[in-house]
């Protein structure tokens, strides 16, 4: 079976733009993962491999990412990371092998959405339940649990925000959203969600830096022997979570997203 070259995969699967969406494509998509997502294409573009059971195991491969960070230690939180960068190389192979093969669908973006929406929930529930200390020898404390869930639950909120501004326009009969109407009306208000923009803290909330953060946070702690930074870091993104799910809020009305 013929294997497509990079060369020849990389103009029909990386048409111009994709790497330039300011809301659709990921960092670490720019930075690495769309080279190495090249190198997979090339073994499942010619199978019967289809974009949307791609999308099934990469929605796997994100809620995987819980059960592994209740793995004590660093062990736990590498894994964690390993499961949720297969979830983003999986993200882009999905839409490149749809691409190649031209088997679009709006079923395939639906199971996208909501594989995004799992991978950032599990991995913070994790981060939760890390924090909570399961296996130690002491009582388990379920605050830490909550806090986990309720940044997971603000991060879904704010995926679903933007996510209903095209449910809105569309029953309103509206076409969708172009990206120079998030931009707020009030010079105020501008100025602070470029602001926010610039330091990206909202970031934090989202499955791949999360999961990125907590390893950071698994390797101070084992040299301390506790998990004061953990349980530091669940505060931290619970707050980082409900802070931004009002702030993204008050910015789409304040926006001509609606409008």
């Amino acid at each position: 079976m013929h294997k497509p070259s990079v060369a020849e995969l990389r103009p029909v699967v990386h048409p111009a733009g994709v790497k330039d969406r300011r809301s659709g494509e990921h960092w670490a998509g720019r930075l690495y993962m769309r080279e190495l997502s090249l190198r997979v294409d090339r073994h499942l573009v010619n199978t019967r491999v289809t974009p949307n059971q791609l999308t099934y195991v990469m929605t796997l491969a994100g809620v995987l990412a819980l059960p592994a960070l209740l793995l004590p230690g660093v062990a736990g939180a590498v894994l964690g990371v390993v499961m949720v960068q297969l979830y983003l190389l999986l993200d882009c192979v999905d839409g490149e092998v749809a691409r190649w093969k031209r088997q679009f669908s709006l079923g395939g973006v639906y199971l996208d959405r909501v594989g995004a929406y799992l991978c950032d929930a599990a991995v913070l529930v994790g981060f939760g339940l890390r924090a909570a200390d399961l296996w130690g020898g002491g009582r388990i404390d379920w605050l830490w649990a909550f806090l986990g869930t309720l940044a997971a639950l603000g991060a879904i909120l704010i995926k679903a925000e933007s996510d209903l501004v095209g449910v809105a326009r569309h029953q309103g009969g509206l076409p969708p959203v172009q990206e120079s109407a998030a931009e707020p009306r009030s010079s105020g208000l501008a100025l602070a969600r470029r602001a926010a923009a610039a330091l990206k803290f909202h970031r934090l909330v989202l499955g791949i830096e999360a999961s990125l953060l907590i390893l950071v946070l698994a390797i101070v702690d084992q040299i301390r022997g506790d998990l004061f930074f953990t349980r530091l870091g669940v505060v931290v993104l619970a707050a980082i979570a409900v802070l931004q799910t009002l702030l993204h809020l008050v910015s789409i009305l304040a926006s001509s997203r609606l409008k």
